[in-house]
C-alpha cells in the first residue's frame, strides 16, 4: 500500500510510513535505506525531525546504544542553536521534543533514573496546554505512547528501586507523584489503584525492615525506615509511633522515645501498647512513679480492649499491686532482724519500723523495683534493693557520762537539733560518717533503746549480738586517743579498758575504728579494718590471743546467753569446739570450768604455752614405718586405721562434749605425795604406756571401784597433715578399706601434702607412727551413769606414747561423753 502511493506521489511522509513498514517486516537495513530517501523531499527547518525519527527508527531496529547517542547529539545542538529570541521559542520547542524521545528510549531501556529528569526537564520548557505535532505524529509512526511518560517512568522506577530493597528512596518518588502529577493523570484508576497498592507495600516493606534494625549493629538505621512508613499516612499510626518509640528507646533516648509513645497514645487511646511504650520511655529516664502509673494504665487499657486476644496477653503481666505485696512482705522479714529503733541519718529522726517502711516506699529505689517487674517478681532482687536500703551501722564506743537518750532526742525530734555539747557531737559525727559511708540507718546504744520500758530493753538486749552480727557495719570510736594515731594506742584506750565487749567486736563481719577526730585508725583506709593484720595484731597482742586464733574468733557468729556470767567463755570455747572441730581450746591445766569439766574457768589460762609435739617426718617416720610393718600384718594396721579414721567430729550436746578420742585405762592409782600443802602428787599406771605421775588439787577416789582413763583427743594430729579434717561424717573421709592395695593411691581422697601420693597401707603405719608419738594427755574420771568427768591437773599431763610397741588390742578409738 505504502509503495503505490509513492509511485503516485513521492514525498517525506510516504518514506517514512514505507521505512516504518520495512521495519515491521525484519527488513531494517530496507528500512534505513528508505528512510534516507526522505531527506530529499524535505525542507531545511524539518531536516532536525527528520534526524530525532530516524534515531527512532535506529533504536527500534536493535541499534538503541547508537541511537541513544544521536539523540543526546541532537538535545545538545538544540540547547546551543538560541540566537535570538524567535530562534529561543523555536529552540525551546525542538529541545522538549527531544529531551521526551530521548527520555522515552531509557525508559524503554530501564533507566528510569535518567529518564525522569529528562522528561521533567521537557514539560518545564513548554506550557501545559501546548500541543506537539512532532511528538504525536512519532506515537502515529512508531506506537509510542508520550502521554504521562513521566508518571510511567516515576512508576517503574519506584518498583525498581522497591525490588532492591531501597525502600525509602521508591517512597519519595512515589510522594512526589502525588505532589506533581496532574489531576486527571493522578485521578484515573489505573494510577490511583497503584498508588493505593505501592503505599501499601512500602509502608509494610519499612515497618518490617524497621523492626529488624534494632537488632543489627546499624541501630540508627531504625528511624528513618519508621519516619518514611509513617510519612505515607498509614491508616494506624498508633503502631509505627509505638515502634519509634522503643526504636529510640533501645539507644538510651528516653525523651524521644517518651514524646513519640505520647504521640501513639493520643493517636489511639485504646491502644495498651501506646501506654507499655511510655512506661519504657518513663523507666529509662528514671521517672519511676510516672512510669508505674503508664505500666498501671496499660493492664486496665488491656483488660477493657474489645480485642479478646489482647485481652488474653493481660495473663502474661502482674499487677504493681503483687509486686508490692511481695516486696512489703520481704521488708517485714528483713525488719525482724534490724534494731527496733534506728536514727534517720539524713533527717536526723529516731524511726521505728513502720517509719522506716513509710519512708522506703517514698524513695526512688522502691518505685524503681515496682515499675522493673513486669511479668514476675524477682524475689532475689527485690531481697538485695531492700536488704541495701534497710542496711544498717552499729555504733560501738565507751559511755562517758550524760549521753544523749532516746527522750533526749525525741524531744527535740532530731539528733541535729540537740544542744551543742562533746557527747551529742559525738553522737552526730556517729550519723555523719555512717552517711559518708552510703548508709542512712545508724543505732547506737545511747538514744536507740529506750530504756524506760522494760520488754523493749530485754528485747534489745537479747537480740544486740544479732543486730551487730547483721549490721553492714560497726564504728568503733576509741575517745582520747588524738590524732595522728601510734601503733599501741587501740590497747591503751577507754573503749579497749572500760567497754570492750565480745559482742561488738566478734559479731560484725565490718568493723572500723576511729580515733577522737574520727580519723581511721593508724590511717588504715580500707573496705574492713578487720582484714588488716597490722590493727589485728594489736587485738591479739591486747587480749593475749595469738592472731590467727584471733581471726578464726572473728569469723564466728554467736548468740550471746545474757546473764550468763562466767559461763560465757564456756559458751564461745563450745562454739568453737562444734562448728570448727578443733579441740586446740582443751589443752590447759589450771582449774575447770563450771560449763563443762573439759574446759578451762578463766581466758588467761591460754596464755600459757601448750606442749605441741613435733611433726614426725623424714628419717624418723622411715624408720618408725619399717619397725611397724615388721610387727603388725597388713591387715591389722589397716584395721586400727579404719577404726581411727571412723572417728566422728566432736560436738557439744547440752554442755555434754562428745569427745573422739584414744582412750587408755588406768590399771592404777596412787598418791605420792602434797605439792604446796593442797595439791596432791598421783602416779597412774597405764597398761602399755608404764607409770606417769600428775599433780591435782581434786581429791581422787583411791579406795572406790572408779574407773580412770586418759584420753588422747589429738585425733587430727594422728591422722596427719591433709586437706582437711576426714571426721566419719566427712563425705571425703578415708573409710573405703574394700581394697587394701598399696598402689590404691588417691582413691581414698586423702593426700598428703609435700609428699607423694601413697597407698592406703603406708599412709595407715604413717598414722600408727604419729599415734606412738608424746601426747598432752586428759586424766577422765568415770561417773555413775557411765560419763566422764575431767580431773583439773595443775600442769599438763604429757605421755611417753606407745611408741612402735602398738597393737589392735591397746589402740581403743572411743566417743566418750563428758559432763
Amino acid at each position: 500500500m505504502c509503495i503505490k502511493s509513492l509511485e503516485i506521489q513521492p514525498s517525506s511522509i510516504g518514506y517514512i510510513a514505507m521505512a516504518v513498514a520495512l521495519l515491521g517486516q525484519g527488513d531494517q537495513e530496507g528500512a534505513l535505506r528508505t528512510f534516507d530517501l526522505a531527506f530529499h523531499d524535505c525542507e531545511v527547518q524539518d531536516n532536525r525531525f527528520l534526524l530525532l525519527l530516524k534515531s527512532i527508527l535506529v533504536f527500534e531496529s536493535g541499534n538503541q546504544e547508537d541511537a541513544i547517542i544521536r539523540v543526546e547529539h541532537l538535545v545538545t545542538r538544540a540547547n546551543n542553536d538560541h540566537d535570538d529570541e524567535a530562534a529561543y521559542l523555536h529552540t525551546q520547542a525542538r529541545s522538549s521534543r527531544d529531551a521526551v524521545v530521548l527520555g522515552a528510549m531509557y525508559m524503554k531501556k530501564g533507566k528510569y533514573g535518567r529518564a525522569i529528569p529528562l522528561i521533567e526537564h521537557a514539560k518545564n520548557l513548554v506550557s501545559k496546554d501546548t500541543r506537539c505535532p512532532y511528538l504525536e505524529m512519532i506515537s502515529l509512526f512508531f506506537g509510542w505512547n508520550i502521554s504521562g511518560m513521566d508518571i510511567i517512568a516515576q512508576q517503574r522506577l519506584c518498583e525498581t528501586l522497591y525490588a532492591e530493597e531501597r525502600t525509602t528512596e521508591a517512597v519519595e518518588i512515589l510522594l512526589n507523584i502525588i505532589r506533581t502529577s496532574d489531576e486527571d493523570v493522578r485521578g484515573s484508576k489505573e494510577t490511583s489503584d497503584w498508588i493505593t497498592d505501592f503505599t501499601k507495600k512500602c509502608a509494610t516493606r519499612l515497618e518490617d525492615v524497621g523492626d529488624e534494625v534494632p537488632r543489627s549493629v546499624e541501630h540508627d538505621n531504625g528511624l528513618p525506615q519508621y519516619s518514611t512508613a509513617l510519612s505515607l499516612g498509614p491508616p494506624s499510626p498508633a503502631g509505627l509511633l509505638i515502634k519509634w518509640s522503643r526504636d529510640r528507646a533501645g539507644k538510651g533516648l528516653w525523651e524521644d522515645a517518651l514524646q513519640y509513645a505520647n504521640d501513639a497514645v493520643k493517636v489511639d487511646p485504646s491502644c495498651p501498647w501506646g501506654y507499655g511504650a511510655k512506661h519504657v520511655a518513663l523507666h529509662g529516664a528514671k521517672r519511676y512513679e510516672e512510669a508505674v502509673d503508664a505500666f498501671k494504665t496499660m493492664l486496665h487499657t488491656t483488660e477493657q480492649c474489645k480485642d479478646s486476644a489482647i485481652r488474653q496477653l493481660r495473663k502474661d503481666y502482674i499487677s504493681p499491686s503483687e509486686t508490692i505485696a511481695a516486696i512489703e512482705r520481704i521488708v517485714r522479714e528483713i525488719l525482724k532482724n534490724c534494731p527496733l529503733v534506728v536514727i534517720n541519718v539524713t533527717t536526723g529522726c529516731l524511726c521505728d519500723g513502720t517509719a522506716r517502711t513509710r519512708i522506703f516506699k517514698t524513695d526512688q529505689s522502691f518505685f524503681e523495683l515496682v515499675s522493673s517487674m513486669t511479668r514476675e517478681v524477682d524475689s532475689e532482687r527485690i531481697q538485695r534493693v531492700v536488704a541495701s536500703f534497710f542496711g544498717y551501722v552499729m555504733f560501738s564506743h565507751a559511755w562517758q557520762g550524760n549521753e544523749p537518750l532516746f527522750q533526749d532526742v525525741n524531744a527535740v525530734e532530731s539528733v541535729w537539733n540537740l544542744p551543742d555539747t562533746p557527747l551529742n557531737q559525738k553522737l552526730r559525727s556517729f550519723c555523719e560518717e555512717t552517711r559518708r559511708l552510703g548508709h542512712n540507718w545508724a543505732w547506737s546504744d545511747t538514744c536507740c533503746i529506750d530504756k524506760s520500758t522494760s520488754s523493749i530493753l530485754n528485747q534489745s538486749l537479747t537480740s544486740m549480738y544479732k543486730w551487730y552480727a547483721d549490721s553492714a557495719a560497726t564504728l568503733v570510736f576509741l575517745a582520747g586517743i588524738v590524732h595522728p594515731t601510734k601503733p599501741g594506742d587501740l590497747t591503751r584506750s577507754l573503749w579497749m579498758t572500760r567497754a570492750w565487749t565480745l559482742q561488738e567486736l566478734l559479731a560484725p563481719k565490718v568493723v572500723f575504728f576511729y580515733d577522737s577526730e574520727w580519723q581511721p585508725y593508724l590511717s588504715v583506709t580500707g573496705r574492713n579494718h578487720k582484714e588488716s593484720p597490722v590493727i589485728m595484731q594489736e587485738l591479739a597482742d591486747a587480749i593475749n590471743i595469738p592472731r590467727g586464733t584471733m581471726a578464726r574468733f572473728l569469723q564466728m557468729i554467736l548468740v550471746p546467753h545474757y546473764g550468763e556470767g562466767a559461763d560465757a567463755l564456756g559458751h564461745l570455747l563450745e562454739e568453737i569446739v562444734t562448728r570448727s572441730g578443733e579441740v586446740t581450746v582443751l589443752a590447759w591445766s589450771g582449774k575447770s570450768s563450771s560449763y563443762n569439766s573439759c574446759l578451762p574457768a578463766s581466758i588467761s589460762i591460754y596464755s600459757q604455752t601448750p606442749f605441741n609435739p613435733l611433726p614426725i617426718g623424714g628419717e624418723e617416720m622411715e624408720t618408725c614405718v619399717t619397725v611397724l610393718r615388721g610387727k603388725l600384718s597388713k591387715e591389722e594396721a589397716l584395721r586400727i586405721y579404719k577404726r581411727i579414721n571412723s572417728l566422728p567430729a566432736p560436738r557439744f550436746v547440752v554442755r555434754r562434749l562428745h569427745l573422739p578420742c584414744i582412750v587408755f585405762p588406768v590399771r592404777g592409782l596412787s598418791i605420792q605425795g602434797l605439792h604446796k600443802s593442797i595439791e596432791k602428787l598421783y602416779l597412774a599406771e597405764i597398761p602399755g604406756l608404764g607409770n606417769v605421775e600428775f599433780i591435782t588439787a581434786d581429791d581422787l577416789p583411791l579406795h572406790k571401784r572408779q574407773k580412770f582413763v586418759f584420753a588422747h583427743p589429738w585425733i587430727s594430729y594422728i591422722r596427719g597433715p591433709s586437706s582437711g579434717p576426714a571426721w566419719a561424717d566427712d563425705p571425703e573421709s578415708d573409710t573405703d578399706f574394700d581394697s587394701g592395695s598399696d598402689s590404691d593411691a588417691g582413691s581414698d581422697g586423702v593426700v598428703l601434702l609435700h609428699a607423694p601420693q601413697v597407698g592406703r597401707h603406708a599412709k595407715a603405719l604413717q598414722m600408727l607412727a604419729r599415734l606412738g608419738q608424746p601426747f598432752n594427755a586428759l586424766l577422765l574420771v568415770q561417773q555413775p551413769n557411765r560419763e566422764y568427768r575431767r580431773v583439773a591437773a595443775e600442769n599438763e599431763i604429757i605421755i611417753s606414747g606407745l611408741g612402735t610397741n602398738i597393737t589392735s588390742k591397746n589402740v581403743r578409738a572411743q566417743v566418750l561423753e563428758i559432763l
